[in-house]
């Protein structure tokens, strides 16, 4: 029996931009005039805006969506999603396919998501996929979004309960950001967006990490030019990181400091019961418990990262206080055995040795349980 054999080469994927830009807008939030009398007025292809039930229903988002008469503004369209965590899913990503393709929209036309970190991601989701691959651009809304969700290209939503397990790596062309959005959000997802900022604080930036320490009257408070400076140290920081490592191949994966227990938590105690930041501040305070458990980290360490986040009002008990039954360590670690980041058959966890100072492990089940109990 003879073979004979070829090879077909093929360029690497192009994610839909090479490079993302990045504006910072001072002052109420106002994309009617954005969108329909500034610069981005002259664009000529058109645009298919997706945002949510509350980013619609704020006062600053009126003059915007009275532009559009039955979710059409001369050449452009709105779709207006439920809110949350509920609406994170493959079926809300198909409805924005299925309005789009019904409004006849071109694969040369534009997605823009307004809206938090489920919309950023739904929404690039389906730009991903609609007709292979069309624009997206963002409006974030929340400060999680700002800090974390519109930075870097991850797209995606939920799947049986199970976070971010559909998605692919599709960054916006364009990015608008509104600090003073952050001013209209309740009291729960402002606390999630800080524990993202802080996350990146104790991963890249001693300087911002010092200044949550310290400061947290003031970044409690929304004081407008603590939360702009904020803001922008974290996109910096995480977009230096998304540039070094886009596919998440090596460095890009410390971002996930506390997001393996976090996520599981959120899985465990159903899907939009906590905010993402509350269950990460959560996978924070597990994180470092579990780095000095192993000697990774001195408890001077450890019991500063517990002080602060205690000063935020985040979880720091081996346990939540509102997860109820038993077998709390085996229900979440049957969880994480499922995190997508792992490689092999053991759990892949970021830990906290200092500030910036970050390792990548596979941890031992029992080691991880032992900061469960």
């Amino acid at each position: 029996m003879s073979q004979k054999s070829f090879k077909i080469s093929y360029p690497s994927l192009h994610p839909g931009t090479d490079k993302s830009h990045i504006k910072f807008i001072s002052g109420s939030p106002d994309l009617a005039a954005l969108f329909f009398e500034g610069d981005e007025a002259a664009e000529t292809r058109r645009r298919f805006f997706v945002t949510d039930a509350t980013v619609a229903s704020l006062e600053c988002m009126q003059s915007f969506i009275s532009k559009f008469d039955d979710g059409v503004c001369g050449k452009d369209n709105l779709l207006i999603l439920g809110s949350g965590e509920p609406y994170k899913t493959i079926e809300s990503v198909l409805t924005i396919v299925r309005a789009a393709f019904d409004a006849n929209y071109s694969r040369k036309d534009i997605f823009i998501g307004i809206g938090g970190g489920v919309i950023c991601d739904i929404t690039a989701f389906a730009a991903s996929i609609y007709k292979r691959g069309a624009s997206v651009q963002f409006v974030p809304t929340t400060l999680l979004a700002m800090v974390d969700a519109s930075v870097g290209g991850k797209s995606g939503c939920d799947f049986e309960n199970y976070k971010n397990i559909i998605g692919t790596f599709f960054p916006a062309t364009k990015l608008f950001y509104f600090p003073d959005f952050v001013q209209y959000l309740p009291e729960n997802q402002y606390n999630s967006g800080l524990a993202e900022a802080f996350k990146t604080a104790l991963l890249f930036d001693k300087e911002l990490y010092d200044f949550f320490r310290d400061n947290s009257e003031k970044i409690n408070s929304r004081d407008s030019k603590t939360l702009e400076m904020i803001i922008n140290k974290c996109v910096r920081a995480k977009g230096k990181i998304v540039e070094e490592d886009f596919t998440e191949q090596g460095i890009r994966a410390t971002l996930n400091l506390g997001h393996t227990f976090g996520h599981a938590l959120e899985s465990l105690a159903g899907l939009g019961t906590i905010t993402h930041g509350a269950a990460v501040a959560w996978g924070i305070g597990r994180a470092v418990e579990l780095a000095y458990n192993m000697d990774y980290c001195l408890m001077a360490f450890r019991d500063e990262v517990f002080s602060i986040l205690k000063a935020y009002g985040w979880e720091t008990e081996a346990v939540p206080s509102f997860v109820k039954g038993g077998g709390f360590s085996e229900r979440l670690i049957t969880i994480m055995r499922t995190d997508k980041k792992n490689i092999s058959d053991k759990i892949r966890l970021i830990l906290c040795k200092a500030v910036t100072d970050i390792s990548i492990e596979e941890v031992d089940e029992k080691l991880i349980s032992s900061v469960l109990k």
